[in-house]
């Protein structure tokens, strides 16, 4: 028979505009479940860092870069942005309404209280794809986690967003030599074709090893300027 310990405990199910959306604690970890699909838990958190960390690193010496985070999650990213003083303004897009509630007063805020309270941190509550669709705002970088991956959207509509036209729409909200970061829960090749198509430059790849199974990676391009 299974302990407590290991049977994960719903703290709060909710139908959001996308479908339902959950929050489990499982043992000391914190899990978000979108549709039955998992998405993220706390465990690590790795990857999401090398998100932020690569697309820094990718830009060049312009002072105060400002970001734009696709998908809150469980605020890995977010928190490691606000860790970083170099960022000049970090605003984060996330459509699910839950999800913020639980990183403003919930279970989440142990992990993004000091970076939602950062003055240069703001909260977008909206659809990402919409977002760069429709704003005229323009980022030092774009990165993205809201997927398990180019190949495995949580939800059909955020496939367009890995095509040539949302890829067009990520260009386009990047300023020149501004940086594209995509998290993949593994390679893809036909993505990496897909960004050059776009008529992004220094299309590349990095790997995140992971305990078991294939490497998380980021897909890193540049918009040419």
């Amino acid at each position: 028979m299974p302990s407590s310990y290991d049977i994960p405990e719903v703290l709060d199910r909710r139908e959001g505009p996308y479908g339902e959306v959950v929050l489990r604690r499982h043992g000391e970890l914190l899990q978000i479940i979108a549709n039955g699909c998992f998405l993220m838990d706390t465990s690590d958190g790795r990857s999401e860092r090398m998100l932020v960390d690569a697309a820094l690193d990718a830009l060049d010496d312009r002072p105060a870069p400002h970001v734009l985070i696709g998908g809150l999650g469980v605020g890995f990213s977010l928190a490691h942005a606000a860790a970083n003083p170099r960022w000049g303004r970090i605003t984060v897009v996330e459509r699910e309404p839950a999800i913020v509630d639980w990183h403003r007063a919930g279970p989440l805020s142990a992990l993004s209280a000091e970076a939602l309270t950062d003055p240069r941190t703001n909260i977008l509550e909206t659809d990402l794809v919409g977002f760069v669709n429709e704003t005229c705002a323009t980022f030092d970088a774009l990165c993205l986690d809201i997927d398990n991956g180019p190949d495995w959207t949580v939800t059909e509509g955020n496939g367009g967003l890995y095509a040539r036209a949302g890829l067009t729409s990520c260009a386009r909200v990047l300023k020149p030599g501004g940086v594209l970061a995509v998290w993949s829960a593994k390679p893809s090749a036909e993505f990496e074709g897909s960004l050059s198509n776009a008529g992004f430059q220094q299309v590349r790849t990095e790997e995140i090893h992971v305990a078991r199974g294939v490497p998380d990676v980021v897909h890193l391009a540049v918009r040419p300027g």
